[in-house]
């Protein structure tokens, strides 16, 4: 794991002049915002006196401090005041005439209500960025309905082809959450490159359903015109056979994939060592293959049950097939291809280093902002002081 020294001089990064203040909670504005701070911006979490942002509290299993809080908070400065207080509120606005992009996902209307929404803000401020970040988005039947992650993944049909036959499943993370967050980072990134340009800002309106509803492309197309949409398979893919987990003589878990004719006969000779098998007419394309796959997964199963998981992978990658191994957690932080591209580094927190993955992109032009996770209200007196304010003691 590589050291992180934050006051070590650095690279100019791509949003070292930005200034993005985010009323934000959970995950899906504070994952967009954590990704402008990697890239340089100064972020500035707005969170309530005290307890701060509600995902402080799911749980304690980062060290004694939360798993999604420490994910995506590091590199960003915690201003804490209670936006039902106007003295308060002042100070959020006298910090937002000076910023470069406005982030919220506060409830439906909260926004609006303490005029912070899009309209009022760039009529004093044209050159100011809003993301708005919403179950639904701003207008709409659905506009005031909670939305939380698993209530996207529901809406947006991921739970219909995820799963068992017998059982839909969630995604193991915050799916939604992330497709949000993902589309109003690249957003406001357009945004920015566009105020170049232009020399205005922009609004922004982003939603979680229309965020995953893209996501789910391909199984809408599948299904499009009434057709049957693809089938709950588990791990295994809905159209393309052999593809997915398939249990070794030692009760470990391969995954393997095959995406074509050639590599069905070099798994027939070379894996499955029955070469006979390229040329069963139950197996002899794709198509055949997923309606028999009841029948050709017992002859996988059968010749993998002699080996261990490492004695098929071995011969999968004689055979230049694709796999790889079902990794517990615990396998991923030690994975030696993150080591060996050394994507581990640490960054401060208020319970002390926390290991964090460096962003997914190596960088020859600059070295990502890798700063420390912020305590509730950190830099509250250090921010009231640059805008020459004062507060009663909060």
């Amino acid at each position: 794991m590589t050291s992180h020294n934050p006051s070590a001089p650095h690279k100019p990064r791509p949003l070292d002049h930005i200034t993005v203040v985010s009323l934000e909670h959970a995950i899906a504005a504070p994952f967009c915002t954590r990704q402008l701070a990697d890239l340089g911006a100064r972020v500035i979490k707005v969170e309530r006196p005290g307890v701060g942002d509600f995902a402080r509290a799911y749980d304690q299993r980062a060290h004694g401090q939360s798993s999604h809080f420490v994910w995506v908070n590091r590199s960003k400065e915690s201003l804490a005041l209670d936006l039902k207080d106007p003295q308060h509120l002042h100070v959020l606005k006298a910090l937002l005439a000076k910023a470069d992009v406005l982030v919220q996902n506060l409830a439906p209307g909260a926004a609006a209500r303490m005029g912070l929404d899009a309209a009022t803000l760039m009529a004093a401020q044209p050159r100011l960025i809003v993301c708005d970040i919403s179950g639904y988005g701003n207008d709409g039947p659905y506009r005031d309905k909670k939305a939380y992650d698993l209530l996207i993944q529901s809406e947006a049909g991921y739970l219909s082809v995820t799963g068992t036959p017998e059982q839909p499943s969630k995604s193991g993370n915050s799916i939604a959450d992330i497709a949000a967050g993902m589309y109003a980072y690249t957003n406001i990134l357009s945004a920015l490159l566009l105020r170049d340009k232009t020399g205005q800002g922009s609004h922004i309106d982003v939603s979680m359903l229309e965020a995953l509803s893209e996501w789910m492309g391909f199984p809408m197309y599948y299904a499009m015109d009434g057709a049957s949409p693809p089938p709950r398979t588990g791990a295994a893919h809905a159209t393309i056979y052999p593809y997915g987990p398939f249990q070794a003589g030692d009760g470990a878990t391969v995954m393997l994939g095959l995406q074509n004719e050639r590599e069905w006969v070099q798994f027939c000779q070379h894996v499955l060592l029955q070469p006979e098998l390229a040329t069963d007419a139950r197996f002899d394309s794709n198509a055949r293959r997923n309606t028999h796959r009841v029948a050709l997964q017992h002859i996988i199963l059968d010749s993998f049950a002699e080996l261990t998981a490492a004695q098929v992978i071995e011969r999968l990658d004689v055979a230049h097939i694709a796999n790889a191994r079902m990794n517990s957690m615990a396998e991923v932080w030690a994975h030696p291809q993150l080591q060996a591209r050394a994507r581990w580094t640490s960054v401060g927190s208020p319970a002390g280093p926390m290991p964090a993955l460096l962003p997914p992109g190596k960088q020859s032009s600059f070295d990502y902002r890798m700063d420390d996770i912020p305590s509730v209200g950190q830099h509250t007196e250090a921010i009231l002081q640059e805008l020459g304010l004062t507060l009663p003691p909060l």
